[in-house]
């Protein structure tokens, strides 16, 4: 029923990957986040099709470190964001799995 009414916007997101675990609704600002592989997305709630994306992969050296511990390069040894946290009026507090070493950061939202 939903399909049919055209009110749905299909995100296509990253290319293989189905990673998207973790939102956060910001109605102040307008904007919903959305934590995924390697990349935090910030919808505009006004018109979904605007939104913008912030790169936040693993460092190289993580993702060897991970490699070598035997798990998989293209599953496993990514930066999967799991904490999407509202801080104050200008930051978000994001935390990642950083390939088995968790990472955590302040992200600027104005």
């Amino acid at each position: 029923e939903m399909l049919e009414s055209n009110n749905i916007i299909n995100f296509n997101g990253l290319a293989n990957s189905s990673s998207y675990h973790t939102f956060l609704l910001d109605e102040e600002r307008g904007r919903l986040y959305v934590g995924a592989k390697d990349h935090i997305f910030s919808f505009n709630l006004v018109n979904i099709k605007e939104y913008q994306k912030i790169v936040w992969p693993v460092s190289h050296s993580r993702r060897d470190e991970c490699k070598w511990a035997g798990k998989d390069i293209l599953v496993e040894c990514a930066n999967f964001i799991k904490v999407l946290k509202a801080y104050n009026q200008t930051h978000l507090y994001a935390c990642g799995t950083g390939a088995f070493h968790p990472v955590c950061t302040y992200i600027e939202v104005g």
